[in-house]
């Protein structure tokens, strides 16, 4: 299709707008940052690396940022293990309402997290009596993780459709060789991209994380949350966000890299 010269400046423009509507926002945080005021005043009159240094030794944060880590890494574990096994279950076989368990599946990332949320508080506090802790938090996260895992692996297994595995076979391997030797090599890009992706999700969350720790289980983003109620903490939170920025990114770049250059997978 070709454009003409005016709606090629139409749609740069949109482009342009869309762009700057969401980066914006983003480069004052880290520009302010390094502002040398305790008040936010932009633009700022003097830049310093004071507030960083105060994070980089600051005791809540790098606990915060711990429990973040190690909240992410049970998360994610869960979901590269439920995710990869509904993927397999939906795309290799044939059953009554495989249609309706795919779209379950899929649901948890489409609800507001509100409503997640409340969900699993109400489970875990109200119906199995389960006390809050680190542990429900992960479980609670898994679940929109899970999404991001199966819907990277049924793509990839979709798209590698089942002749390798047929060949594998044929040449007399059994299941088990089959699935080392050609399944998991074909999909370990996608794995390995929907795990980084699952990680970033969970490291981010705080809607779900509000209803589900406990007092004393703190994550990044809730210590964020806390911060900004306080007087003149706002460079701090400042940095901290620079740096949650920052640490969101990689994981996203390195999946889509994984991703492109992974056997299988074209460039994203």
């Amino acid at each position: 299709m070709t454009l003409s010269r005016r709606a090629r400046w139409l749609l740069g423009l949109a482009m342009a707008f869309g762009l700057a509507f969401i980066y914006v926002p983003i480069a004052v945080v880290i520009i302010s940052s390094f502002n040398a005021s305790r008040v936010f005043a932009w633009p700022p009159q003097e830049f310093t690396l004071h507030w960083w240094q105060d994070v980089f030794h600051n005791e809540g944060v790098r606990s915060a940022v711990l429990t973040s880590i190690e909240v992410g890494i049970m998360a994610t574990t869960i979901a590269l293990v439920l995710g990869t096994l509904l993927a397999f279950a939906l795309s290799r076989y044939t059953f009554f309402g495989r249609q309706t368990v795919s779209l379950l599946v899929v649901l948890p990332i489409a609800l507001p997290g509100i409503v997640t949320a409340l969900a699993f508080r109400t489970a875990f506090r109200t119906i199995l009596g389960i006390e809050l802790s680190i542990i429900t938090v992960a479980i609670s996260h898994a679940t929109f993780c899970i999404v991001v895992v199966f819907n990277n692996t049924i793509a990839r297994l979709r798209r590698m459709g089942s002749t390798p595995e047929e060949a594998s076979m044929d040449l007399g391997a059994d299941t088990f060789t089959t699935f080392r030797l050609v399944t998991l090599p074909l999909l370990r890009g996608a794995l390995l991209a929907g795990a980084l992706l699952a990680f970033g999700l969970s490291f981010d969350e705080i809607v779900v994380t509000l209803f589900t720790a406990p007092p004393g289980v703190t994550t990044l983003p809730i210590w964020i949350f806390e911060q900004l109620f306080r007087p003149n903490q706002g460079p701090v939170v400042n940095v901290v966000a620079t740096c949650l920025v920052l640490l969101s990114i990689i994981p996203i770049y390195l999946s889509q890299r994984v991703a492109g250059d992974s056997p299988g997978g074209g460039r994203i």
